[in-house]
């Protein structure tokens, strides 16, 4: 199956005083562009959800706006997967700056088994580091309708494939590739394991 990887790039980054995460410097370049370089070898193309593609248009690459502007993370999902050429979408967020080619590419392979292809860690599942199949849009669209914005709340009524915290580890610790950087100590917490990581 073809999976088109989805840049989610629509939040406000109010813990980051109003500046675009997707935009802080890590490491010599922008938190987006690394999340592009993690993604991209993995999918059949890429896209970028967002409602300032003015912020974005250095990257080169197709945009679209929230189809249901200020529905969250669903919003930016449906948004992605309505638009992405093919059969899913490999959802992720702007801000994780410690994606993984292999990680990326471990859920893209497994797309077709189940409507979503969720990794777990611990308790926690990665709604934005997931495959979404175009027959979860309908569903989707009912819960952004009735104003209910929880990504697991799709996982009750669709046909879901975890993937092990174990699968994950093979590659990097799952802790650092799900890592998002919302606040400024989590930022220098980022550049500071950039450093380290090389």
């Amino acid at each position: 199956m073809k999976v088109t990887g989805v840049i989610q790039a629509g939040g406000r980054s109010t813990r980051m005083g109003g500046r675009p995460k997707a935009l802080l410097e890590l490491g010599g370049r922008s938190i987006v562009e690394r999340v592009v370089a993690a993604l991209a070898p993995s999918v059949d193309d890429v896209l970028v959800v967002t409602n300032t593609p003015e912020l974005y248009a250095f990257l080169g690459l197709p945009m679209v706006g929230d189809v249901y502007p200020d529905h969250g993370s669903l919003g930016g999902v449906y948004s992605g997967l309505k638009a992405a050429a093919s059969g899913s979408a490999l959802a992720v967020a702007c801000d994780m700056p410690f994606l993984h080619p292999e990680v990326v590419r471990l859920v893209a392979a497994r797309a077709a088994e189940g409507d979503v292809v969720i990794p777990r860690v611990g308790s926690q599942l990665q709604p934005l580091h997931a495959a979404y199949a175009k027959a979860c849009l309908p569903r989707i669209e009912t819960q952004l309708a009735a104003g209910r914005l929880k990504i697991l709340e799709l996982l009750d009524h669709v046909r879901v494939i975890e993937i092990a915290e174990a699968e994950v580890a093979r590659f990097r610790d799952p802790r650092i590739v799900f890592m998002n950087v919302n606040t400024p100590d989590e930022l220098e917490r980022a550049r500071a394991l950039a450093a380290e990581l090389g």
